[in-house]
């Protein structure tokens, strides 16, 4: 689910109302339509010489108590949002010591980690497997048997929204495409990602954020979790993050650089909708370039994976993410009966 964020300048706003609260720069904005009162939380701020502002759209109509819970849960992603204008956390510039490296060799260790490989068999049953879990993950309603007889008997749960269908045959073609495609990581790669998963449900498919398009993300329980790279900065993003692949990409062991691919990804959210199945296949993508088996993020760790996310996002920490991949190798291994 999305959110949409709001970045205009300052000089072409006609503010009807501005109501001062607590922080100083942050402000409710009133806005008559015929619709009734709609309310903004608002938050100005300066960026390479000129005024900026960035609003959360709290609703309309609405009573003093609901306004001002809803005015409390915007404070955090308005300050979000500027800090992502002010300055873009870049974790992937973080050096990884020779001492990191041996924790992340240790973490595989205790794991018990070993390479396995897929038959066509198993990369069937991997393909209903992630295909169920990544869009899942997303809401989807789908069921796990639903998505066997979609991709294996191409019958449809006529009860299910179309979309949603049409993102499990989706998904099926991305795995497809990662096994098949040379490209470790391009931003033509992410986009035509995008446009396999999205083409039949999605008007945006295979197209970045446009400009003034900003977006945020909410966990399985409706609470804002990260608000995405202003738009105006995806694309810099997204070319700086291919370069430290391409710079690391024979230095780093590819659990690592799969980790830090997927997460800064998810940090940029470079579309307006559907990063977070993209992220995932990306992240498989890397792992399938180095001769490692694919992983699946599974639907019931879907909470320790935000958790990892956003200890990421918030100190570029890339453990938690490593560990989190070492475990669900273990349980795919079990799956797939390795």
């Amino acid at each position: 689910m999305i959110l949409i964020i709001e970045i205009i300048n300052l000089s072409i706003i006609n503010v009807l109302d501005k109501i001062n609260i607590t922080n100083s720069k942050m402000y409710l904005e009133k806005r008559k339509t015929k619709h009734g009162l709609k309310y903004y939380l608002a938050h100005s701020f300066r960026e390479g010489g000129k005024v900026k502002k960035t609003r959360v759209y709290l609703g309309t109509k609405l009573k003093k108590k609901v306004l001002r819970q809803r005015m409390e849960r915007a404070k955090e992603l308005l300050l979000q949002q500027v800090n992502s204008f002010k300055i873009i956390r870049s974790p992937i510039n973080y050096k990884f010591t020779k001492r990191e490296l041996e924790l992340i060799k240790s973490l595989k260790a205790r794991a018990k980690f070993k390479v396995f490989h897929l038959s066509e068999l198993d990369w069937k049953a991997f393909t209903e497997i992630f295909a169920y879990h990544t869009n899942a993950i997303e809401g989807s309603t789908v069921t796990q048997r639903e998505v066997v007889d979609i991709l294996g008997k191409n019958k449809w749960p006529f009860h299910k929204p179309k979309e949603e269908v049409s993102e499990t045959y989706g998904v099926a073609r991305a795995v497809s495409y990662i096994r098949k495609t040379k490209t470790h990581l391009s931003l033509k790669l992410m986009r035509e990602l995008h446009k396999v998963v999205f083409e039949n449900s999605k008007g945006f498919a295979g197209k970045f954020r446009e400009k003034g398009v900003e977006v945020g993300i909410r966990d399985g329980t409706g609470n804002i979790i990260h608000l995405g790279a202003p738009a105006s900065r995806v694309k810099s993003l997204l070319i700086e993050l291919t370069n430290w692949y391409n710079k690391n990409r024979y230095r780093l062991p590819p659990i690592v650089l799969a980790a830090v691919v997927h997460n800064q990804f998810e940090y940029i959210h470079p579309f307006e909708d559907g990063n977070g199945r993209v992220g995932r296949l990306l992240l498989n993508n890397i792992l399938l370039k180095h001769r490692l088996p694919p992983v699946n993020i599974s639907f019931s760790n879907r909470r320790k994976y935000y958790d990892t996310l956003r200890k990421f996002q918030k100190t570029g920490d890339i453990r938690p993410t490593i560990e989190l991949i070492l475990k669900e190798y273990k349980a795919l291994r079990k799956k797939l009966k390795k």
